[in-house]
């Protein structure tokens, strides 16, 4: 792909990247209102979301709306960079969170940085770093890795390959394979490893739930888990303050066994 020349910069467009609330709408700022309100092209993982955002926030949208999720990412994106190249802004948004993070919008970053376009991001909610913080688990290096893969094979191996991490991990999971993964990441990682379960998180039935992995895989194991998960776990060799003092209040006979929730 061959660079703009400057005047053709200048005449460009600006691709922002949008990060959206990860669950009430009232977590948008203002400033995301504003950007939707006057957006002139919005390419949006589901035209439904951005619609309901707008109408929660009590905005019209004036903007063209373009579907851009997992299966037509790679195809619309040249039409996209053609509307930035033509001098249009265009506003990147997805379901909740912060476009490119397991979330469409690498592609566009990177045809758009390649022809030269300015690229800008509005920040705001991430699934990732909010679950990271009411962990309690250390959030000095951590690794993201995304959905696990599907198949057992690779599931294994990358679990294995992980096991001996010292980061903190980030997972995102469906409520239906919750309870495999904890028991296969207890396998791998080993049963006593710290984890904490981020269930609908800023949502009405936000729940968290901590414990080692074999206590949250029991727990998962014994009833339909739903809604969006993201998944918390320990490195090797660490443990959260919280975890450390269950720990030595457990030694004494004195803690609880099973995992707890909070709303």
């Amino acid at each position: 792909m061959l660079s703009m020349t400057g005047r053709e910069q200048e005449r460009a467009g600006v691709l922002t990247l949008a990060a959206v609330p990860i669950g009430r709408a009232e977590d948008a700022s203002p400033r995301l209102a504003a950007e939707l309100t006057r957006a002139t092209v919005i390419a949006a993982e589901d035209t439904r979301r951005v619609r309901w955002l707008a109408a929660s926030l009590n905005i019209t949208l004036r903007a063209r709306i373009v579907s851009y999720y997992d299966a037509v990412e790679a195809r619309r994106t040249p039409g996209l960079l053609s509307d930035l190249q033509a001098g249009q802004d265009v506003l990147l948004v997805t379901d909740a969170g912060t476009p490119g993070i397991c979330d469409p919008g690498y592609r566009l970053v990177a045809a758009a940085a390649a022809a030269g376009i300015r690229v800008t991001a509005l920040p705001g909610p991430s699934a990732v770093t909010t679950a990271l913080a009411v962990s309690g688990l250390p959030t000095d290096r951590f690794s993201f890795e995304g959905f696990p893969p599907r198949r057992p094979g690779e599931r294994q191996r990358r679990f294995a390959d992980l096991a001996g991490d010292h980061r903190t991990q980030v997972y995102f999971e469906s409520g239906r394979r919750l309870a495999s993964t904890l028991s296969e990441l207890a396998a791998s990682h080993g049963e006593d490893r710290q984890a904490v379960v981020c269930r609908e998180l800023t949502k009405t039935h936000e729940e968290i739930r901590r414990g080692t992995l074999a206590e949250l895989a029991a727990w998962a194991g014994s009833g339909a888990v739903r809604g969006e998960i993201t998944l918390v776990v320990a490195g090797l060799g660490r443990r959260s303050r919280a975890g450390r003092t269950a720990g030595a209040a457990r030694s004494a006979g004195t803690a609880d066994g099973p995992p707890h929730g909070a709303n």
